[in-house]
């Protein structure tokens, strides 16, 4: 097994993320398994007039647009790899995302039996492909040349097209794309501060055929080498985000707290300036409460550096941080449950091993949050289209949605509860536990579920080398 790292053999926006505004999914499938060989092989070098895969190797020029693709072992298979072949890829890709459903929360709205088209019928999505672009002209533009009749590749409608808004921001007007795995091989750690509570990932940690942090583990390979090595994993979710009952619960929750005793000592009166110029007693509650869930203020600054207000008095990284035995963010919190970065947790060994690569682009228009306006029974769909890459499906992206968001398995204190952003949560039973600087909790109860799936797929990021061998198989 080779282990030398070649850039220009690894698709792009697996190690670093575009910085494009609009994105589009084409979910599509072989209906002629010859020219969609072809349609492979002329990918590679952008040949008639197909968009040119991009790789990992870095630009010289940025171009105007970026091209990848994802395979799913249906589509593998439709493609004509041999039994042998797809025999070799693990058993969560094989079954597919829907029939892993249970382990990653899907149940109730988010069942597969729930999604959208054409994730309903997820035996003909074969290909994912995604176009970055700086227009919606462009995107038209390379969608017709993806899907040429001679490609032998059908469009499963609708298309999923993300578009960025309001900088960084995402829906629930939290600040985004601050943290990712960082890779030795690719990023340099001079320019990274949180290197101590951040380490470096190991490149098996996001690529086939690399060691992992994991002392004499590497996770197996799709055989032949050509096919496997360099490739990833990625789980696509289409995750539709309830915007308008967010902000409805934060005002909720912040009404309960106005009377409850202990809210003092959560804000103690005269403090609400410190979370916002202006704001009132109920608003910055509904702020705090916002902070606690997410583990960050709106604006990202964590609550490990700053518990009290968003904007401290010395600028504070939004990286560079850990969960101590005093710290004041919240067990409970998403950006905790999902990272528990150094902390000490139940399952000791798994600190640092489920590190994900995060690549996602909301959908809809973004939503103003007024007290004063009814809610509008035709709200416009909102979400994400998320990518969640990684080496082992099962070991990473599973294991973090089951164990950490929806079980709470990492620490006692959180077993039993869901991810209060993510998670598969009912009113009736729900619960989160706001700390006080005392240690002891406040507890709310009745949060609903705020995302929902609507669809996705689990799909194989071949590498270059990859893509050559599957144009090139004959039958």
């Amino acid at each position: 097994m080779s282990t030398a790292f070649n850039p220009a053999d690894v698709q792009g926006n697996i190690l670093r993320g575009y910085r494009k505004p609009r994105v589009r999914y084409l979910m599509l499938e072989v209906a002629d398994p010859t020219a969609a060989r072809r349609w492979l092989t002329a990918i590679l070098s952008g040949a008639d007039g197909v968009p040119q895969i991009t790789t990992e190797e870095p630009w010289q020029t940025k171009p105007d647009t970026c091209f990848n693709i994802g395979l799913t072992y249906q589509g593998l298979r439709a493609l004509g790899l041999p039994a042998a072949s797809l025999a070799t890829f693990p058993t969560e890709f094989i079954e597919g995302m829907s029939k892993r459903a249970v382990k990653l929360g899907d149940a109730g709205p988010s069942a597969p039996e729930n999604w959208d088209k054409p994730f309903n019928q997820p035996a003909r999505i074969h290909l994912i492909a995604s176009i970055y672009a700086d227009d919606v002209a462009r995107l038209d533009s390379l969608q017709r040349a993806v899907i040429s009749d001679k490609w032998g590749l059908k469009l499963l409608e609708p298309a999923r097209d993300g578009c960025c808004f309001n900088g960084d921001y995402v829906h629930f007007n939290y600040t985004d794309n601050i943290s990712q795995p960082k890779f030795a091989e690719i990023h340099g750690t001079d320019n990274y501060p949180d290197w101590d509570s951040q380490p470096m990932a190991a490149l098996g940690t996001v690529l086939l055929g690399y060691p992992t942090n994991f002392e004499g583990l590497t996770w197996r390979v799709p055989q032949p080498e050509a096919l496997g090595h360099n490739g990833s994993f990625n789980a696509f979710r289409v995750l539709e985000q309830d915007v308008v009952g967010f902000e409805e619960y934060l005002t909720s929750a912040a009404d309960k707290l106005l009377v409850h005793g202990d809210a003092e000592k959560l804000l103690p009166p005269g403090d609400e300036a410190k979370i916002g110029e202006g704001l009132s007693r109920r608003d910055a509650l509904r702020e705090v409460v916002a902070a606690a869930m997410c583990g960050r203020w709106r604006n990202g600054v964590p609550l490990a550096l700053s518990p009290d207000t968003p904007n401290p008095a010395s600028p504070v990284s939004k990286t560079n941080f850990d969960y101590d035995a005093k710290s004041r963010c919240p067990y409970g919190a998403h950006i905790r449950r999902c990272n528990p970065r150094g902390a000490q947790i139940v399952q000791r060994v798994a600190n640092h091993s489920r590190r994900l690569v995060r690549r996602g682009m909301p959908y809809g228009p973004a939503y103003v949050h007024d007290p004063a306006k009814p809610r509008d029974p035709n709200e416009p769909n909102r979400g994400l289209l998320g990518n969640f890459i990684g080496a082992n499906l099962g070991a990473q992206f599973e294991a973090m949605s089951c164990d950490w968001l929806n079980l709470g398995l990492q620490d006692p204190r959180v077993t039993g509860s869901n991810d209060p952003l993510l998670g598969a949560n009912e009113p009736a039973t729900s619960k989160f536990d706001l700390p006080l600087p005392s240690g002891e909790p406040i507890r709310l109860r009745g949060l609903p579920r705020f995302v929902t799936t609507k669809g996705g797929a689990y799909t194989f990021l071949p590498s270059i080398s990859a893509i050559k061998y599957l144009g090139s198989m004959s039958g």
